[in-house]
């Protein structure tokens, strides 16, 4: 498989393994997968050893023109170039039903104006999304539950926070038997205690610049077998530290 860097160029490096054989990567037909089949693979997939190799995040599933973020379309555009988990930002409708929107409004992504939480799912799904450039496409808002039946078996979500109870999302997730493909990002120590109380399973990504994160996260009961790093957008001379320390707990850090 060649990677076309400028194909690759919106997305995110991640600074984790490729685990050949279990779980499964490969190129079916026309698109790279990833392929977990149980939480224990999902949590051995993203633990540091030391010999691991480069997998890229894709930011809302990436962009290139003609191809809208957190799209289904996008994601399995991106899929066709190199294997890839995405990052995607779950909003809620009107009337309550989880969609893909990083945008309060619908203004700068869709053909619609005014706020995602205003309009009703099919409402929604009567807007198409624009590409960066601002083209408008054929892609529809999907749900999280359509993204989650399409990822099965392709990829690993990665799901940050825009406002959905966490209760609602874990519920959704452990109802769609999904807790080995989709990670969930970490914005507080009650946040995980929801997640955990639902299913001992979830796996979380968590910003960590600091040392004391790391023991924050033990102290709330998080297992850090079930926890990624965030480290920010660079690596900085200052915090090597801290990412010798992540690693010495054998977790995995992101970066970009």
């Amino acid at each position: 498989m060649k990677l076309d860097f400028k194909k690759a160029s919106y997305l995110t490096l991640l600074i984790a393994g490729l685990h050949y054989g279990n779980p499964t990567i490969a190129q079916e037909k026309t698109i790279n997968t990833i392929e977990v089949k149980n939480t224990k693979q999902l949590h051995d997939f993203f633990k540091f050893t030391g010999k691991d190799i480069p997998i890229v995040s894709g930011h809302r599933g990436g962009m290139e023109m003609g191809f809208p973020e957190n799209s289904i379309e996008t994601f399995e555009n991106t899929l066709k170039y190199l294997p890839s988990f995405f990052e995607i930002d779950p909003r809620l409708s009107k009337d309550s039903v989880i969609v893909l929107m990083h945008d309060a409004t619908l203004n700068r992504t869709t053909n619609g104006k005014g706020k995602v939480s205003d309009y009703t799912l099919a409402e929604l799904k009567k807007l198409r999304l624009k590409d960066a450039e601002g083209n408008l496409t054929d892609a529809q808002i999907p749900t999280l539950e359509e993204a989650i039946n399409w990822a099965r078996g392709k990829t690993i979500l990665s799901l940050d926070w825009k406002g959905v109870p966490f209760d609602m999302t874990a519920d959704l997730v452990k109802n769609l038997d999904a807790m080995h493909f989709v990670i969930v990002g970490l914005h507080t120590m009650e946040q995980a205690k929801i997640y955990l109380a639902k299913d001992k399973g979830f796996f979380f990504v968590k910003k960590i610049l600091e040392n004391k994160t790391i023991d924050e996260l033990k102290e709330a009961g998080v297992p850090l077998n079930q926890v990624m790093a965030y480290v920010g957008a660079d690596f900085k001379d200052e915090s090597t530290e801290v990412y010798k320390n992540i690693n010495a707990q054998k977790i995995m850090y992101m970066i970009g």
